[in-house]
């Protein structure tokens, strides 16, 4: 039974307890948590750790839940956080600095930004989730990825007990990763401070943009013609969360040595093959799971989006343990069949 404690002197969060998180996924499956702590001001943070009840339990933080698995219930606190706000803390001719709140949407801070006169941000719109969790997966879409454009995250370090801001350089941003994500469970993210610039060349050379505008009868785009190119061939190529759950892309595009690349190449002269400045190859996740033939494949309600084969769908009624074990089904076919391994994108509880 849904149990809110109303206790006034909980200021700055409110508690649920035996509370039900389908509704707080865009994956939609059945889970429940312990405690869930609704946080609407960071600062009560410690306040509400240091709470007897929640001392020997383990945490979750959740944003938009749009990049998290939930195979059986959560024992233990959900902390959600609810904090709001978009500041310019400084402004400058080229580039101002911007604080954004980690409660505050993604996609909506996307469009914020492009409303503002702002450009870099144009390529990540219409991803689901919120903007603390944009740092801890370092989110990427068509060229870009968000680091690019982080100075600095706000958080609360559980090691060291005290708010913390941590420079770029600090994060360890890479593909899909980050310090918050190999040390999960070590921050909470409270705010991001970006560097927006007001001029930048648009990053128009990634799977079929310029098609796109074409398609659309522009030939001098600006930040907001390539967002809508962008939204465009999302909505085209990708399931919407609120018709049919899901997490987006499942699977990272593994990252191999260019020696097993160009192997691969031989024998698939079709696959597609990335070459990044260290001298590995990313391939297409995509294209070695729709090789297997899982592109639209279901088994009960759980399934793979016959719109795009890195995309795990719960068709009304899966269960996390279905999906992951799918998802594991998906891996040994692709390991067997081409000798690469498949990481998950998103955290599986």
């Amino acid at each position: 039974m849904l149990d809110r404690s109303q206790d006034p002197a909980n200021d700055g969060y409110q508690l649920i307890r035996r509370a039900p998180l389908a509704s707080r996924t865009t994956f939609d499956v059945p889970a429940v948590a312990a405690w869930l702590a609704e946080l609407t001001r960071p600062q009560a943070l410690p306040e509400l750790l240091a709470r007897p009840e929640f001392r020997d339990l383990p945490r979750l933080v959740l944003g938009g839940g749009s990049n998290v698995l939930f195979t059986r219930d959560f024992d233990g606190l959900v902390v959600a956080l609810a904090n709001r706000g978009i500041d310019v803390v400084e402004s400058a001719e080229e580039v101002d600095r911007v604080r954004v709140s980690a409660g505050e949407n993604w996609d909506g801070f996307v469009r914020w930004s492009l409303g503002a006169g702002y450009v870099g941000l144009e390529n990540l719109v219409l991803i689901p989730g919120s903007v603390g969790a944009a740092p801890f997966q370092n989110i990427g879409a068509y060229g870009v990825e968000v680091e690019t454009f982080i100075e600095s995250v706000d958080a609360w370090d559980h090691d060291a007990a005290r708010f913390v801001t941590l420079q770029r350089e600090e994060c360890a941003f890479a593909y899909r990763d980050s310090l918050f994500k190999q040390q999960r469970g070590r921050f909470v993210i409270t705010s991001v401070l970006f560097r927006l610039p007001r001029s930048r060349p648009l990053c128009l050379d990634y799977a079929g943009v310029r098609e796109e505008l074409a398609a659309m009868g522009v030939t001098s785009p600006t930040a907001t013609d390539a967002a809508s190119a962008v939204e465009r061939l999302r909505l085209r190529k990708l399931p919407n969360p609120a018709d049919i759950g899901n997490a987006g892309s499942f699977f990272k595009n593994p990252v191999v040595p260019a020696t097993q690349a160009r192997s691969l190449q031989a024998s698939h002269p079709q696959l597609p093959v990335f070459h990044l400045e260290d001298g590995s190859c990313k391939l297409s996740a995509a294209w070695l799971i729709q090789q297997c033939g899982f592109k639209g494949y279901r088994e009960g309600d759980a399934g793979v989006s016959d719109k795009h084969a890195l995309v795990l769908v719960n068709h009304g009624n899966a269960t996390g343990a279905e999906l992951m074990s799918l998802a594991e089904r998906i891996r040994n076919a692709v390991r067997e069949s081409f000798g690469v391994g498949l990481e998950p994108e998103p955290v599986v509880l």
